[in-house]
């Protein structure tokens, strides 16, 4: 007999509420829950497909431990015992920077990869961190953190109710949206422009998100940063410069002009190849506009001048007076977010605090590049021991990250690796010991990172829909024990981790003068909280601590989580508002606007107005149906136009006598791949675009529908040595590549 359960969708950002229809202990349905106060009943076909997504037989079930050279099945406590067999010696004889921490981007998606890998980081005490964010959204982190003082203090577009919206670098049609928590983006689109708003899109590609624009803008690919410097300059030529009631809290605005005084529309069009008129008329329109926003995403992210990017993009919004303003980029406040501070300067954001061994790339927010793992574990010098030992949690580098290739022998070369990951992977086929966690359905789920970025503040929660199976072991605990293991701990009550980052938290928030608790037993208030798990009491404490909390019973009307669960559809928390100057954490506490190594990196962009490489250049692309590297494997997300092709447009097509559906070879700095071209105007001359995450064709993984379709690692392409110097991005668009027929035809791209 059939049942239905909620839950929150975890498969992209948007996080959807999903209500499941359940058979047993099988999720045989999902449709979107129409009582959810955020999505109110919106689903994309990623959550259409969350029980074969659940119930994928290709999932690990148990344990792997590699006995004899290859991965066997073992029961859990074989499993942490060689964990802890094969990290605590290594950090015993070569200290704790010879293990790296590899974090992917679906622990973002879980309570657990929410929860524990700080933990784990924090007990390491490793500098050898390295996470998806240096392939993703790095650049706005460091812009964030230079201009505001924290690095986590995004403003996101007030979708539902701007004028003018300008994207760049962004397809929130097929994305769902990124570092912009919104439910149905598409239909906040559609909805601008129904109330009359205009919506400019400036990308490559014509994309779904393109189509539907008023105005789209197809750049040269990795001239986002100069764009946008031409168009500040424009607002400072013609005086349209405006800060309106951000003035108080803003410095630098006259040294930003002096900035940007050689990024005129003239000088920068050749660069952009768009002409100096078009600059002029979006610059002027966005100051025009009663409200806007500008948003960039990853396509601004993930090319040469990245960081320098993400700050114009907030620069605009400055000068304009769009930031911190309701219809312009707003500052989210979640319900686990720390309770406000008074407003005031802080300690600000520090880059380079070290450096990674080999090529000394400076740290960015604890992390070092992605594109820098590799290297760290092959190569030998005299500062200090290579990566010996490597904790991978939700992590696929091997096809996330440059030159997959030298990173899949690296990997071999390890004296040990963990990693924690429901697949055999192209990453995870190297490990010693597998830890597979169970199938979203049977974790409960909050989003603790996704809700500082969503468009409107509300709180949700959903408990686990489906009883944790037989022999599975629940993901924050095979964490809990993970972190014991790998720190000296081994054997411990997996509970002890909890009850500490409580005892730690109550201990300093009742130290704190500015807490709700301030001053209280903090052993009575940890007997206060409630939850079914450690996991559920952490979070209690979190809403009970947070800016909408209780403050354990200070406000009785204030959230924890015993009000939370009466209300399972969500608590909706009202509208962004203005929130300037309390999230500012910068010396100064204003937003410094030209921060010094903002103003340092200059140069290098004026350099590149006379950088322009002759022949092709690479950008990637999103499909709806999928994420990364995740769904390949799941028949109903697979086919159709999410396919591993070549895009080509028919001029470049002609040029190279490319025909659509003709294998091409395309070579870059990293190596070649060969795919099947797709001849389309959805790409300018000049431009291709191949997916990112595919390339399922290695031995020793366990991925069997992907495996029928493997399309290549575009990646691979790349050698690493292109970054973002600020942030240690990794560039990958906007890259020289070589393109050309070969022999072998395929089926026609349809």
């Amino acid at each position: 007999m059939s049942r239905t359960a909620l839950r929150i969708c975890p498969l992209c950002e948007a996080t959807c509420g999903l209500t499941l229809t359940i058979d047993g202990s099988r999720v045989t349905g999902a449709r979107g829950d129409r009582d959810d106060v955020f999505s109110k009943g919106f689903i994309c076909p990623k959550g259409a497909s969350f029980g074969a997504v659940d119930g994928d037989p290709d999932r690990l079930r148990a344990p792997l431990v590699r006995r004899d050279g290859e991965l066997r099945e073992a029961s859990w406590e074989e499993a942490f015992d060689a964990v802890a067999a094969g990290i605590r010696p290594v950090v015993e004889r070569y200290g704790a920077d010879s293990v790296g921490v590899v974090l992917g981007n679906p622990n973002v998606h879980t309570m657990a990869g929410a929860l524990y890998p700080p933990v784990l980081l924090a007990a390491l005490r490793t500098r050898s961190v390295f996470t998806a964010s240096t392939v993703d959204q790095m650049p706005k982190h460091v812009s964030s953190g230079l201009l505001f003082g924290d690095a986590n203090a995004i403003p996101v577009p007030d979708l539902d109710h701007t004028d003018h919206l300008l994207l760049i670098g962004a397809n929130p049609l097929e994305s769902n949206g990124s570092l912009c928590t919104a439910p149905d983006f598409p239909g906040k689109l559609k909805a601008l422009k129904a109330r009359g708003g205009t919506l400019t899109v400036i990308d490559p590609r014509r994309t779904r998100t393109a189509k539907l624009a008023d105005r789209h803008i197809a750049i040269r690919p990795g001239t986002d940063a100069l764009l946008l410097a031409a168009m500040a300059y424009v607002l400072f030529e013609e005086k349209l410069v405006d800060l309106g009631e951000l003035s108080p809290h803003v410095q630098g605005v006259g040294e930003v002009e002096a900035a940007v005084a050689e990024f005129s529309p003239d000088t920068v069009a050749g660069a952009c190849d768009v002409p100096a008129t078009e600059i002029r008329t979006l610059a002027r329109e966005l100051a025009a506009a009663p409200t806007a926003a500008v948003y960039g995403r990853i396509g601004s992210c993930t090319v040469p001048h990245g960081t320098l990017a993400s700050w114009l993009v907030d620069v605009l919004n400055v000068l304009t007076g769009n930031l911190d303003r309701p219809g312009g980029a707003l500052f989210p406040q979640a319900a686990t977010d720390k309770n406000p501070r008074p407003a005031g300067p802080g300690r600000g954001f520090a880059l380079g605090r070290w450096s990674s061994r080999v090529r000394r790339h400076p740290e960015a927010k604890g992390e070092l590049p992605l594109s820098a793992l590799a290297e760290e574990i092959d190569t030998a010098t005299e500062e200090g021991e290579p990566i010996r030992a490597l904790v991978a949690v939700a992590a696929n580098p091997v096809l996330s990250a440059p030159d997959g290739d030298r990173l899949d022998k690296a990997l071999d070369s390890l004296d040990f690796m963990v990693s924690v990951d429901p697949y055999l992977n192209e990453t995870s086929r190297h490990a010693h010991v597998v830890l597979p966690p169970p199938p979203p359905s049977q974790s409960p789920h909050h989003d603790f990172a996704f809700n500082t970025l969503a468009v409107r503040n509300q709180v949700r929660y959903t408990r686990p829909a489906v009883s944790l199976e037989p022999g599975r072991m629940a993901e924050t605990e095979i964490l809990a024990r993970l972190i014991l293991a790998a720190t000296g701990m081994h054997g411990a009550d997996p509970a002890a981790v909890d009850a500490m980052v409580i005892d730690q938290t109550l201990g300093k928030a009742v130290r704190d003068p500015h807490s709700p608790v301030h001053g209280r037993d903090p052993k009575e208030l940890a007997a206060q909280l409630t939850g079914v798990s450690g996991p559920e009491r952490r979070l209690d404490m979190m809403l009970r601590l947070g800016p909408y909390g209780d403050g354990f019973g200070v406000r009785p009307d204030g959230l924890s989580l015993a009000r939370l669960l009466e209300h399972p559809h969500g608590i909706d928390l009202g509208p962004l508002r203005r929130r300037l100057p309390q999230p500012l954490k910068t010396t100064s506490g204003k937003v410094e606007l030209l921060p010094r190594p903002i103003a340092d990196d200059l140069p290098r962009l004026r350099a590149a107005l006379h950088e322009r490489a002759d022949g092709l250049v690479l950008v990637g692309r999103r499909h709806l149906r999928s994420n990364n590297s995740w769904m390949h494997n799941v028949p109903a997300l697979t086919g159709g136009t999410n396919r591993c092709t070549l895009h080509i447009h028919p001029e470049d097509a002609e040029r190279l006598g490319v025909r659509d559906g003709a294998v091409v070879r395309v070579k870059g700095a990293g190596g070649e791949v060969t795919a099947p071209a797709e001849v389309t105007e959805g790409v300018r001359p000049g431009v291709v675009s191949l997916p990112h995450g595919w390339g399922h064709d290695r031995p020793g993984t366990r991925l069997s529908h992907a495996a029928t379709d493997p399309g290549v690692n575009v990646n691979q392409l790349l050698d690493g040595s292109l970054l973002d110097p600020l942030s240690g991005n990794a560039v990958l668009n906007g890259v020289p590549v070589e393109v050309a027929a070969v022999t072998e035809n395929l089926e026609p791209v349809t």
